[in-house]
């Protein structure tokens, strides 16, 4: 059971938030516990919505970002968001069962992808302090400075919800990632 109140329906979440969650509703068919958690603080929603559907219109894929949200996940330990990532890992961005695997462990078959996602695992490792190395690994794989940006974004976005869902101990309302307990 949530440590912090999740409101039962959008009907019981604070009257200023009640639109944007019928916007999530709209838009993925049901509003899961993590954005009726977050409305019970409406300039929180709003700002979690904001910075998420901007980098939904980023440079990279939706693919990658799943990768690196599965990859911070499992660094933070965070059950709540290991499942969400897992169910959209495969259902939205089509990603292997292997590939998710790999992706919790800070690595992708795909070599692109990979340089990715071991750049945003360095970036929560080390606070942001990433080595000149690092930063040229990334950029040698073929990233620019912008999504760069895009990836540190993802990073600072996926820590945010990865301590909010454990400080809340968030109910997982999505099937339960394999390693995770329920």
């Amino acid at each position: 059971m949530s440590r912090i109140q999740v409101p039962a329906t959008i009907d019981a979440a604070p009257e200023a938030s009640r639109p944007l969650l019928e916007q999530v509703n709209k838009q993925l068919g049901s509003t899961p516990n993590l954005f009726r958690l977050v409305a019970q603080s409406p300039a929180a929603l709003e700002g979690y919505l904001g910075l998420s559907g901007a980098l939904g219109k980023g440079r990279l894929p939706a693919a990658t970002r799943e990768r690196i949200a599965l990859a911070i996940a499992e660094y933070n330990g965070c059950g709540y968001c290991l499942s969400a990532h897992t169910y959209l890992g495969t259902n939205l961005a089509k990603l292997s069962a292997e590939e998710i695997a790999a992706n919790r462990k800070g690595r992708s078959s795909d070599p692109k992808a990979n340089a990715a996602v071991v750049f945003a695992l360095k970036v929560a490792e080390a606070r942001g302090h990433v080595s000149d190395a690092d930063l040229s690994a990334v950029r040698t794989a073929g990233y620019d400075d912008a999504q760069i940006i895009e990836i540190v974004q993802h990073v600072a976005l996926n820590i945010w919800t990865n301590y909010l869902n454990e400080v809340a101990r968030t109910d997982i309302d999505f099937p339960v990632a394999e390693g995770v307990a329920a």
